[in-house]
């Protein structure tokens, strides 16, 4: 007799699963104060370029939550810093380009992407991760970002709340343009090959500043390479999550890019989105400034996203963007109680 799945899996491949599951961006980091006392001072890239303590990071919200998804500690521009673009995470600010890309001739500077010769730090991550999951019970999400996303960091130079070089580049030179994105696809697909070859169980791409475009301008600039991403990942057989933020406008489109469960941001009810994306399952997507509200308040939204989820064919329970720092772990962990106490309920409901 075949060995249960994790609920997460379920969910993601259209089975009812024992409850609902949950787990949270970024759960992995600057909240919990065992990942402020064992990563200290430095890069971010430091630390996920030394497994033993990347493995103990994605390690710890598992521990202290309970919760059913693991995601691997990492970084989107780990690629692109790898194969030597010229990238950093300056703490308080987000991934920095020392010289950002403007021409043709930066094309150059990205070369593919060789897993065993440029990150073997992260294989041995995910090695370390699965080897102390009980994966009936929690799943080893890997990740990237979409080709758009890290676009914006290398053409912008950093974060950027206008997106005024990226776009640009995308209406004058729209040739160079997809070119940027079709290499940076590449070094999409080959970054979680390499995390699902050596054990990653699901795969989600982060489009985080999707929201920054027009549906029009999304589907001319973002979707091809996003879609070509999901569908070559298709062969490696695992579930795929797709995720941006401010995407409330560009759902029905995501729903077409091949990814199999799609990601929520928290302006959206679930329940509206499902009308958006179709017969798909959601993720999200509870508002993490919620997480400071009181108990009780924080139970009722939880409730809520739960209610509104149960509009979907299947719900994975997380929030609508990343932990903030300043989270009170014991509040994300009434989150975790809350939603397998009542998703029980639920599931139990859904498969009578």
């Amino acid at each position: 007799m075949s060995s249960p799945k994790s609920p997460f899996l379920s969910v993601c491949e259209g089975s009812q699963p024992s409850q609902t599951p949950v787990w949270f961006m970024r759960q992995a980091g600057r909240s919990l104060p065992e990942y402020r006392a064992l990563r200290g001072s430095g890069s971010i890239l430091d630390a996920i370029a030394t497994p033993e303590i990347a493995a103990e990071v994605t390690l710890q919200p598992v521990r202290r939550y309970g919760v059913d998804a693991a995601i691997l500690f990492s970084d989107i521009v780990v690629p692109v810093h790898a194969i030597g673009f010229g990238i950093d995470v300056i703490p308080g600010r987000g991934p920095v380009a020392e010289t950002p890309f403007t021409s043709r001739a930066d094309l150059t500077r990205l070369r593919p992407l060789a897993p065993e010769e440029d990150i073997p730090h992260v294989i041995e991550t995910v090695r370390r991760v699965r080897d102390e999951l009980d994966e009936n019970a929690t799943t080893l999400i890997g990740f990237a970002g979409a080709p758009f996303t890290v676009a914006s960091y290398l053409v912008e130079g950093g974060p950027s709340r206008t997106f005024t070089k990226v776009k640009a580049l995308m209406h004058g030179d729209p040739d160079l343009w997809h070119e940027l994105c079709d290499v940076l696809a590449d070094l999409s697909i080959a970054f979680i090959s390499a995390q699902v070859n050596a054990g990653a169980q699901a795969l989600q791409l982060f489009d985080s500043w999707a929201g920054a475009l027009s549906p029009p301008e999304y589907e001319r600039f973002a979707l091809p390479s996003t879609t070509r991403v999901m569908s070559e990942l298709g062969a490696l057989g695992v579930p795929r999550i797709l995720f941006g933020v401010g995407t409330g406008e560009l759902l029905s489109l995501m729903a077409t890019s091949g990814a199999d469960v799609v990601g929520v941001d928290w302006r959206v009810p679930l329940d509206v989105a499902t009308t958006r994306i179709g017969n798909f399952p959601v993720q999200g997507n509870l508002d993490p400034a919620l997480c400071f509200a009181p108990t009780d308040v924080l139970e009722e939204a939880t409730r809520d996203v739960l209610r509104r989820g149960g509009h979907a064919p299947g719900h994975i329970f997380n929030l609508g963007h990343g932990v903030l720092p300043e989270t009170d772990p014991d509040s994300l962990k009434r989150v975790v109680d809350l939603v397998h106490e009542e998703g029980q309920i639920l599931a139990k409901a859904a498969r009578s």
